[in-house]
């Protein structure tokens, strides 16, 4: 049966300031018996027949690693109907009209909005803020550089062990449990960075935020992890329902791409981008201050955030 690394999923990421000492980083509870640790460590647990596992995250500091948070897009179809509604509201009005009139007599898509070359060729990805990740419950901000905070459902999973240059199969057996993750996104500044950023549309748009459930579900309870489905709901409404049927890339292309000429640690999280039709974007339904953002993916758990117009943004200490 499996290791699981399993408090590496989310020890780096640290909670509100507690004076180092008072209480361990870590404290993971498995079927009832608890391992606790005072060292910025990964406690082995072994699983037996349990295949999920609940990380309860410590007040903490001083927290140290190499760790990364990265993104990717893996989805098609979610890539060419975003790209479609950020022209349709955040570019200036004469481009929109133009992807209307040739959608609506070509029948078909605009040939802009479909991904580059490169995206059927390699995974695409980004690196995400690995300081800025929120847990379950911590009070999301409104990030003051936006007018259009969005949520993406995504498939994440974190590293059992260290990956550098790795194949495909020695990639995918390196992944240690699947777990839920929230990226949060400014769809204007996407917009605004996609037109004019020499870096593209994954900075400011991008960097802000990331929210991970802290319920994981080990490795070989995912046979399939492309037959995976999820919701999301904003203050008890369901707002979208969608799977992970139809990536372009396997999760060992994605681990062979990121781990080329360079070191992926234990603990790593990586995602599979969001899964089709599940973001405010798509939908054109946009969040609000005060809104509660429900996450799910069945079989794993939830991430809840609630958008607090009078939380601050916060990262490592």
């Amino acid at each position: 049966m499996l290791l699981l690394l399993a408090a590496a999923v989310t020890l780096w990421f640290a909670r509100p300031w507690s004076p180092r000492g008072e209480l361990p980083l870590y404290e993971v509870t498995v079927a009832g018996a608890t391992t606790r640790g005072d060292e910025p460590t990964a406690p082995v647990v072994k699983l037996g027949p349990v295949h999920k596992l609940r990380v309860t995250l410590r007040p903490c500091t001083n927290v140290e690693g190499d760790v990364a948070v990265r993104a990717f897009m893996l989805f098609e179809s979610h890539a060419v109907q975003s790209a479609r509604m950020l022209v349709k509201h955040f570019f200036p009005t004469p481009v929109a009209r133009v992807m209307e009139a040739y959608e609506r007599v070509a029948r078909g898509t605009f040939p802009p909005l479909r991904p580059k070359k490169a995206f059927y060729e390699r995974p695409e990805m980004y690196v995400a803020n690995h300081t800025t990740v929120l847990a379950d419950g911590e009070p999301m901000w409104w990030p003051s550089h936006t007018r259009a905070l969005d949520f993406e459902l995504e498939l994440a999973f974190v590293l059992a062990r260290p990956l550098a240059d790795a194949t495909p199969a020695e990639a995918a057996a390196a992944i240690g449990g699947w777990m839920v993750l929230n990226d949060w996104s400014a769809r204007d500044v996407q917009a605004d960075d996609a037109r004019r950023s020499i870096f593209g549309p994954v900075v400011k748009a991008k960097t802000f935020a990331n929210s991970l459930g802290c319920d994981v579900l080990t490795a070989d309870a995912v046979p399939d992890w492309q037959r995976m489905s999820g919701r999301v709901r904003v203050d008890g409404e369901l707002w979208c329902e969608g799977t992970t049927a139809g990536a372009q890339h396997d999760v060992g292309a994605m681990l062979a791409f990121a781990s080329a000429g360079e070191r992926l640690a234990p603990g790593d999280v990586l995602s599979t981008g969001t899964m089709p039709g599940c973001c405010g974007l798509e939908l054109e339904r946009w969040l609000r201050p005060g809104q509660t953002v429900s996450l799910e993916i069945d079989g794993i758990g939830t991430v809840t955030n609630r958008i607090d117009p009078d939380a601050e943004p916060r990262s490592l200490p």
